[in-house]
């Protein structure tokens, strides 16, 4: 078995574009679920308005840089819609809420009479052109070997990750200031937060929002890369990945969505490298090549309850930032 080509593929993946875009997602929700207690269900709904918002802008005429603001603005104003009428209210309400609102949008996006604006279920493809037009990096092949990407990835890789760093220091700086202490108090106890004169709907609701325009970034860049939009791209199961990828680094830790995301698309891709492998050699007879996507993630759910069993708090959490008060 070929090893070394299966270990670089996994290298390869866990430093790509999907784990920046993931430890995006996952980092939004740190804040809602990791630092405020929220039970966000839906943070495809945010990835899904910023792509959106994104390609939207430039197939009608704008500039690529005005799509951006308007994803972001989009996903500020869908914190809003979800957060005014639920927040007020208990954990499991704005959980039903959020999970509601990402299937929804994804129906209006497929939808006929919608679809002049965002081309129904065929989508907006070719759309960030001017992106790579400013691409600094000189065309070729940079790397090691196998473990190589051409200019074109390099340069998607290298804005990913310069946002997920960006939005690391962002939450760094937030949640050791007052505002953060704030709401890990809401988290722990929001009554007493209350009872000390805090406003717990109002950051709450900044929670949602932010957490909301981080989330709506990691759909921006997964758009980007894929030169395209559609509606079945952005779909529930995306937002349950990165809680397993807030999970598997620890919740309410600055970096354990980082590393969750780069363990979790390690073991997807050497998972499915090395199941192949070993159905090409005949080490493993008893499933195909089609069977290898729902073995790897099969797989994926055992690591998890494993570390559940062992450790729930995470490779990085604390046990005391389980605590999240859902009365």
């Amino acid at each position: 078995m070929h090893f070394g080509g299966v270990a670089i593929d996994a290298l390869r993946a866990a430093v790509g574009v999907p784990a920046a875009a993931y430890a995006l997602a996952a980092i939004g929700l740190n804040i809602h679920y990791g630092y405020t207690g929220l039970l966000n269900f839906g943070q495809v709904a945010f990835m899904t308005v910023g792509a959106y918002g994104a390609a939207t802008t430039v197939y009608h005429g704008g500039p690529l840089w005005l799509g951006f603001l308007v994803g972001a603005g989009l996903a500020v104003l869908l914190g809003l819609i979800m957060g005014l009428p639920t927040l007020r209210l208990r954990a499991d309400y704005l959980a039903i809420v959020t999970i509601a609102m990402a299937e929804i949008l994804r129906l209006v996006n497929r939808s006929h009479t919608i679809e002049p604006l965002t081309q129904g279920v065929r989508g907006i493809n070719g759309f960030a052109g001017a992106f790579y037009r400013v691409n600094p990096i000189h065309s070729g092949i940079y790397g090691w070997g196998s473990f190589s990407f051409s200019s074109r990835n390099l340069w998607v890789i290298s804005v990913g990750w310069a946002m997920v760093a960006l939005s690391c220091a962002l939450v760094f700086v937030l949640v050791r200031a007052p505002w953060g202490r704030v709401l890990r108090s809401i988290r722990e106890d929001e009554d007493a937060a209350r009872s000390l004169g805090k406003n717990v709907f109002g950051y709450k609701l900044q929670s949602l929002v932010l957490g909301g325009v981080i989330g709506a970034m990691a759909g921006m860049l997964i758009a980007v890369d894929q030169q395209s939009v559609s509606p079945d791209t952005y779909i529930a199961v995306l937002t349950f990945f990165a809680y397993v990828v807030l999970i598997m680094g620890g919740p309410a830790r600055v970096l354990g969505p980082v590393l969750g995301s780069v363990i979790f698309w390690f073991i997807i891709q050497g998972s499915d490298g090395l199941l192949r492998e070993a159905i090409r050699v005949r080490y493993v007879t008893f499933i195909g090549t089609t069977d290898v996507g729902a073995v790897r993630f099969a797989l994926v759910g055992l690591l998890l309850m494993l570390l559940m069993i062992f450790r729930p708090q995470g490779i990085l959490g604390r046990r005391e930032e389980l605590l999240v008060d859902e009365r």
